[in-house]
């Protein structure tokens, strides 16, 4: 039964790290202090021709019931993605069986190899065949506990024989990151010099979030493309704290911009003004709550215990905000319906709400779901292809939206009139 329970635990630990861990590089130092778990995964990381992978163990100690436990039966290996799916039915078929004795696998070393403390064991491994790797440590002694320190190193070699520590599929992210970055930073100063030809009557609140929005999300960019060029280069962050900054402004702004914008709250309509202040204090919340939970992620790795939790949290917390935004944006679109009854032309320009309120919700469950899915059928070399797809539908709608809900005047887009506005203040407090 105990067997048992161990294989599953193994099988679905490979199968849910797998999905949810994103090739990443940079070299690292790790401690592991009294694990349990049959298999722990390290890194994943796209390799090309010619690869390596540096590994350092030290301050290495078992626990087990047995005084001298079989340290051949506890070690690391790689094992590609190819051989994944051969990997799991081997595991299947025999859930006793140890996984570093697979032949699918490719054998690293065992805790037999090791030197006596307090020498450290040093080792580099050449990869000679291109594709995503994945770094496993297996335990295969029942009811023992592991403490270690994993010092570890991925990286390609380029053709002058330098280093590049980003994974096969993120080595054009640096570039990309900076074109759209500097596009970002265009669009803000477009925006920012056109308030100078509009009068102050037309100036809405809504349009001193836009340019703060677009400048936060340059340098978000900018941050970004800066920290994985450096990750390139040396294999450590350098940027990271600055990007993290940033990127919490921008997701704040950016809900909060939708929500004003797609409720129709830019111009503070009594209607949706109570419930839109509900649903902004929550999402503004629930979105520094899930960037705390991204950054846990990223600053760790799947190797600790509750990575898989903090993804969760993440993706939970991110898909409530969503959730609620399209609840408020659905609810003001019928709130709105009914008060333009009867009226031609108001009833146009609500047209054009709904439409914009539409490419809101697809651009949520586009970024959302789609490019999740996308992103897991992608293959590895190509990771850097669901990112320019995101960037690009983010710019578009941020074109969108600046374009429809822009400095225009108040009047051409306004559905309710001044005296509509007192007959909805009536109708909220009925």
């Amino acid at each position: 039964m105990m067997s048992k329970m161990v294989f599953i635990t193994g099988v679905l630990t490979v199968v849910v790290l797998l999905l949810l861990s994103p090739s990443t590089a940079e070299i690292k130092t790790i401690t592991i202090t009294s694990d349990t778990r049959p298999l722990i995964l390290f890194e994943k990381f796209g390799f090309t021709y010619p690869g390596r992978v540096a590994i350092a163990a030290s301050s290495v100690a078992v626990v087990a019931p047995s005084s001298q436990p079989n340290l051949s039966r506890l070690g690391f290996f790689l094992i590609s993605e190819k051989s994944l799916p051969q990997f799991i039915i081997e595991m299947e078929q025999n859930p006793t069986f140890c996984i570093l004795n697979s032949p699918y696998t490719s054998h690293l070393f065992t805790f037999l190899d090791l030197p006596p403390p307090p020498a450290t064991f040093n080792r580099s491994y050449s990869v000679t065949i291109s594709d995503e790797y994945s770094l496993f440590f297996a335990n295969c002694v029942p009811e023992s506990s592991v403490s270690m320190e994993i010092h570890t190193e991925f990286f390609n070699l380029n053709r002058d024989a330098s280093r590049n520590y980003l994974s096969s599929g993120h080595t054009n992210l640096p570039s990309l990151l900076f074109l759209f970055s500097f596009a970002y930073f265009s669009f803000f100063l477009a925006f920012s010099l056109y308030p100078r030809h509009v009068s102050k009557r037309s100036l809405e609140r809504i349009h001193l979030l836009m340019p703060q929005l677009l400048l936060a999300t340059g340098l978000s960019h900018l941050f970004a493309a800066l920290d994985m060029h450096h990750v390139k280069l040396t294999g450590t962050h350098g940027w990271d704290v600055f990007f993290f900054n940033f990127d919490l402004i921008r997701v704040v702004l950016l809900f909060s911009v939708v929500i004003l914008v797609g409720t129709r709250w830019t111009f503070l309509h009594p209607l949706v003004r109570e419930r839109g202040k509900k649903v902004l204090f929550l999402v503004i919340p629930l979105q520094v709550l899930a960037c705390c939970a991204y950054s846990v992620v990223h600053d760790t790795g799947p190797y600790i215990i509750n990575w898989v939790t903090w993804n969760q949290v993440f993706l939970l917390l991110d898909l409530i905000s969503c959730f609620a935004v399209v609840f408020l944006v659905v609810w003001s679109m019928r709130s709105l319906r009914k008060i333009t009854e009867g009226e031609p032309a108001a009833a146009m320009k609500f047209s054009l709400i709904k439409r914009f309120n539409l490419v809101v919700i697809g651009y949520l469950f586009f970024t959302r779901f789609v490019m999740f899915a996308f992103k897991t059928v992608l293959s590895y070399e190509y990771q850097w292809v669901s990112n320019l797809v995101e960037e690009t539908a983010t710019l578009v709608f941020c074109i969108a939206m600046f374009y429809v809900f822009g400095l225009l005047e108040k009047d051409e887009y306004s559905v309710i009139g001044d005296e509509e506005e007192q007959v909805s203040e009536i109708v909220v407090k009925e």
